[in-house]
C-alpha cells in the first residue's frame, strides 16, 4: 500500500471528504490562501466557488455527496498535496492541508469516560504531581472498585454513589461532571486556530507533566446537526490542570495545541453517527530523542454519555452556534506508563511524534513542541476576511 495512503480511511475514497487546504497564488491565479476541497480520487477540488469557507459550507444547502466536481478546479492529487503537508519543510508554493475548521467555534467535552474521568480525579488530589498519582490511584480503586462503570450519568444510582463518595471523603468536582447531570463542556480553542495533519502541536513550557489526548471530533453545523466527524489532539497539561480545574484555560488553550483532522467525512451511505458511536481510536507516540514508542487509544463504544447528548449539552435553546462548532467528544486514554523512571509516569519530549488513527476516519499525526516554539498564529478571522475580499470570494 501506498505510505500515504495510510492517511485516508481504510475504504479510500469510498466516503464524502471535505478538507482545507492552504493554495498558492500559481493555484488561485491571484494571491494565496485557504479554501475548502473536496477529497476524491480525481483529485482534490477547490470548493471556495460554491463557500469561501468550511464554515458556509457546511450550513449551506450544498449537496457534497453527490456534488459533480468537474465544474471545479483539480489542485492536485491527494498524494502529491498529503507529501508536502507531512514534509515540515514543504514547498509553500504547492498546496498543503490545514485544519478542516475555520470559522467555527472549538468546543470539547472531558471526562466522558469513567477511566479518564478517575485519572482527572488523580490530578486533583495528587495535585499536579506525577509521582503521586500512583498511591492517589490504588486508594481509589480500593474504595470504589467497579461499581462505577455501571452508572449512568444523572441517574438515581450516581446520586447514591456521590454520597458514598462524600462519605468516603473522595468527591471531587470531576466526578461531578463525569456521573452528574451536566457534561462538562468548555472552549478548547478560537476559530481559525486549531492545526492540521503534517503541524507542530505546543505545550505550554511551564509543563512537565502532560499528554495528548486522541478523540473523534464531530462536526456540527448552525442548526446543531452533526454533519461528520474528524480526529483530534486536544493537547492537555495534566500538572497545571491538575493544580486548579481553574487553570482550566491554561492548561488547554495554548499555541498549536489544537490539532484536527485530516479532513472532516461527512454522513453518506458510507459513513454515519453509529460509525462515530463505534469508532476505535488508535494512538502511536513515537520518541525522538530516545526511541520511546508508546502505543494504546480510546474506544467509543465505553463513552459514557452519548455523542448526541454531548451535542445537546452544547447547543441549545440556551447557547447557540450560527457558525457551527467542532466538538472534541473525550478519550478514554489516560497514559499511567512510565517512560523517565518508575513511578513518573507518561509526559512528552520535544520532537515526539502524536498518530491518532480510526478506520473511518484516516490518521492524524503531528510533532511535538512547545508552545512558543510553534509557528505563532497570525492568520485569525480579520485577516482571512480580508483574504477573502482580495480573491474576490465574497459576494
Amino acid at each position: 500500500m501506498n505510505q500515504l495512503a495510510n492517511y485516508l480511511p481504510v475504504d479510500g475514497y469510498a466516503g464524502t471528504l471535505l478538507g482545507r487546504a492552504w493554495l498558492p497564488a500559481s493555484t488561485t491565479g491571484s494571491i494565496a490562501g485557504p479554501a475548502p476541497v473536496l477529497i476524491t480520487e480525481q483529485g482534490v477540488f477547490d470548493l471556495s466557488p460554491l463557500a469561501p469557507t468550511c464554515a458556509q459550507l457546511l450550513n449551506s444547502d450544498i449537496d457534497l455527496v453527490n456534488l459533480q466536481v468537474n465544474v471545479l478546479v483539480n489542485i492536485g492529487k491527494f498524494d502529491d498535496i498529503m507529501a508536502n503537508t507531512m514534509n515540515h519543510h514543504g514547498d509553500l508554493e504547492l498546496p498543503h492541508f490545514l485544519s478542516p475548521f475555520d470559522l467555527q467555534a472549538i468546543k470539547a467535552c472531558g471526562v466522558t469516560f469513567i477511566c479518564s474521568m478517575l485519572e482527572r480525579v488523580i490530578e486533583e488530589r495528587a495535585e499536579g504531581d506525577a509521582a503521586k498519582a500512583a498511591i492517589v490511584r490504588a486508594k481509589i480503586a480500593d474504595r470504589i472498585g467497579n461499581d462505577i462503570n455501571a452508572i449512568v450519568p444523572g441517574s438515581s444510582q450516581a446520586q447514591t454513589l456521590k454520597q458514598i463518595l462524600q462519605t468516603e471523603g473522595l468527591w471531587s468536582q470531576y466526578l461531578e461532571v463525569g456521573i452528574g447531570p451536566y457534561a462538562e463542556v468548555f472552549t478548547k480553542s478560537q476559530p481559525m486556530s486549531s492545526v492540521g495533519t503534517g503541524a507542530a502541536v505546543g505545550l505550554n513550557p511551564i509543563s512537565s507533566w502532560n499528554n495528548p489526548e486522541p478523540e473523534v471530533v464531530l462536526a456540527v453545523n448552525g442548526s446543531g446537526q452533526v454533519v461528520g466527524a474528524t480526529l483530534g489532539n486536544d493537547v492537555n497539561l495534566r500538572d497545571v490542570e491538575g493544580r486548579s480545574a481553574l487553570l482550566l484555560g491554561k492548561a488547554k488553550d495554548n499555541n498549536a495545541s489544537c490539532a484536527m483532522g485530516p479532513f472532516i467525512r461527512l454522513f453518506d451511505s458510507s459513513f454515519s453517527i453509529d460509525d462515530v458511536r463505534c469508532a476505535a481510536v488508535d494512538l502511536t507516540i513515537t520518541g525522538e530523542s530516545d526511541r520511546y514508542t508508546l502505543k494504546d487509544g480510546s474506544d467509543m463504544s465505553k463513552i459514557s454519555r452519548d455523542v448526541l447528548d454531548l451535542v445537546a449539552q452544547t447547543y441549545s435553546e440556551n447557547h447557540q452556534y450560527p457558525d457551527g462548532f467542532a466538538l472534541f467528544t473525550g478519550t478514554l486514554f489516560a497514559p499511567t506508563q512510565d517512560r523517565d523512571g518508575e513511578g513518573n509516569g507518561f509526559t512528552h519530549k520535544q520532537g515526539d511524534t502524536v498518530r491518532i488513527a480510526s478506520p473511518k476516519l484516516g490518521a492524524l499525526e503531528n510533532t511535538v513542541t512547545w508552545s512558543n516554539q510553534a509557528p505563532p498564529w497570525t492568520f485569525g478571522i480579520s485577516a482571512l476576511m480580508e483574504n477573502l475580499a482580495q480573491r474576490g470570494l465574497l459576494s
